[in-house]
């Protein structure tokens, strides 16, 4: 690429969108120069951030949630809505700053592509795997224990632990490995690794392909990353296939409770009212970790080399113009990073199944869904074919989108796992038709709320142990990591109170935590 591609068609959007922009009063003007952003509500669960040079940010946040926004989060929104071909910025109640872009925002462009909106953990995403046991049979610390230590010898957890760390994994060669990463979810991948074939028909997306629509395009790819020397390491990440991660990733035990009105929906979902269920969070762990390091390190070198502004001059805001050979590169490393990740959710899925069974024999399960929060996907936008950059944010199409055609969901709408904290729970929502007003998004948990050195510092290791405790919620943790604890988020009932209020989307059922799995390292994203 040179710098007139870049140049051509960032003047073309600027201007494009500059004509759509509302007129702004002088005071709009001076409280954005300040760079005191004003967050005008629109209604109980809706507003508006304006923007000097665009149409504005469309914000779903109660006042109470508006009030956890902080001036980074609200500069980097701002920055993001007004980068080059950016058409769309959408604020979840979640958001916090993050790496260019905000956690917990929707960015849709029709003519670039942008690493940072998805994120150094590309797919990092939610699966729930529903079990046919009722809760009773979990009733018991003793049997829970074993539980626990039944799931950690199959799947480890920490940043840098793979297969070979615990005695009951599934071990992945090179060779294996790479099949995975080209093909995803294939049925001969998931034959190989022991994966139930149909849990692919639950996934919001069970394989992903390369910038040309072909899986053809991501094996050239692979090939010219692993003569790259910081692929050199690519078997050893390759032995992280059905492991957890640190920081915020986490497996944890639920008990499913049915909303009285949302039975019917629950039924198409496979949720079992008053069953043990099973909630995974995590990612593409360091491969995808290198994928994304790569990409940005090779188009902020670009960027420097052609001097071309970044949009907010944040480094994290890098991007490339669709068609360009730097935008087909992130579009086959993405693909190959999603495919490891969805992968490592089946994977992780099968191995909580199997060491389920190891202590109660009777168990089955079923994969009710598997989704992504960090992700950019090809979506109808509009009226116009646009990629869709969800940061944080979960894809929400309702009964009747036409893109759930075909699918199990096609009159319900699809599953929404969203993640609360163990104290609080967590829920399981379906899309309403107002989700559109927010390109089909939702949040994709509560949001952190405190820093990690923050919580570090002024949390208490006693109090979160203790309220744990009292709520009977089990841990492999000898201390529950302070950073992770339920205060460093957001109210998560607030937070959900701005969804459902927004009017887009509604609860399915809400699941309560009984034990959980975590890691007290470094968070992967």
């Amino acid at each position: 690429m040179d710098s007139s591609s870049f140049e051509n068609s960032t003047t073309t959007s600027n201007a494009s969108q500059a004509s759509k922009a509302p007129a702004l009063t002088q005071t709009d003007e001076t409280t954005i120069h300040k760079g005191k952003y004003a967050l005008i509500p629109t209604g109980e669960a809706t507003a508006i951030l304006p923007t000097a040079t665009t149409t504005p940010i469309t914000v779903i946040a109660t006042e109470a949630i508006r009030q956890t926004f902080d001036e980074i989060c609200l500069k980097q929104a701002i920055n993001s809505r007004q980068a080059p071909g950016v058409t769309q910025l959408v604020l979840n109640p979640d958001a916090h700053c993050g790496y260019g872009a905000p956690v917990g925002s929707v960015l849709v462009s029709p003519t670039h592509i942008y690493p940072g909106p998805v994120g150094v953990d590309i797919k990092c995403s939610m699966s729930l795997l529903q079990l046919d046991i009722p809760a009773d049979r979990i009733a018991s610390r003793e049997i829970r224990r074993e539980l626990i230590r039944a799931i950690c010898e199959r799947t480890p957890t920490g940043t840098g632990r793979g297969q070979r760390s615990v005695r009951k994994a599934r071990y992945v060669d090179q060779k294996l490995g790479e099949q995975v990463v080209v093909e995803g979810a294939s049925d001969d991948v998931c034959n190989q690794l022991g994966i139930p074939s149909e849990w692919a028909q639950r996934c919001e997306d069970a394989y992903h392909v390369g910038h040309d629509r072909t899986r053809d395009s991501l094996a050239r790819r692979l090939d010219v990353l692993l003569q790259r020397h910081d692929m050199q390491n690519f078997a050893g990440k390759m032995t992280q296939l059905g492991s957890y991660g640190g920081g915020n990733h986490f497996g944890e035990c639920e008990i499913v409770s049915v909303n009285d009105n949302a039975r019917a929906i629950a039924e198409v979902f496979g949720l079992i009212d008053g069953h043990v269920a099973f909630l995974s969070h995590c990612g593409s762990r360091g491969f995808g970790h290198n994928l994304a390091s790569g990409q940005f390190k090779s188009l902020q070198n670009m960027f420097a080399k052609w001097n071309i502004p970044l949009p907010g001059g944040d480094r994290d805001m890098v991007y490339a113009p669709l068609g360009t050979a730097e935008a087909n590169n992130y579009l086959d490393d993405m693909a190959l990073g999603a495919n490891f990740a969805t992968v490592n959710h089946l994977l992780i899925n099968a191995l909580v199944l199997e060491a389920f069974q190891e202590v109660l024999p009777e168990t089955n399960g079923q994969l009710v869904y598997f989704i992504s929060h960090n992700i950019a996907r090809p979506e109808v936008v509009d009226n116009q074919k646009a990629w869709v950059h969800r940061k944080g944010a979960t894809r929400a199409f309702p009964a009747g989108h036409h893109a759930l055609r075909d699918t199990p969901f096609a009159e319900t709408g699809h599953p929404i796992l969203l993640p609360g904290n163990p104290r609080d729970g967590s829920v399981v929502m379906v899309a309403e038709q107002g989700a559109e007003k927010a390109c089909y998004s939702v949040n994709h948990g509560a949001g952190r709320i405190m820093g990690r050195r923050n919580a570090m510092r002024t949390l208490d290791q006693s109090k979160i142990d203790n309220e744990l405790n009292a709520h009977d919620i089990l841990s492999n943790c000898r201390n529950y990591p302070k950073d992770e604890a339920p205060d460093a988020y957001k109210d998560f009932n607030e937070v959900l109170h701005s969804v459902k209020t927004a009017g887009l989307a509604s609860e399915v059922a809400r699941l309560k935590a009984r034990f959980v799995i975590k890691d007290g390292g470094p968070a992967d994203d």
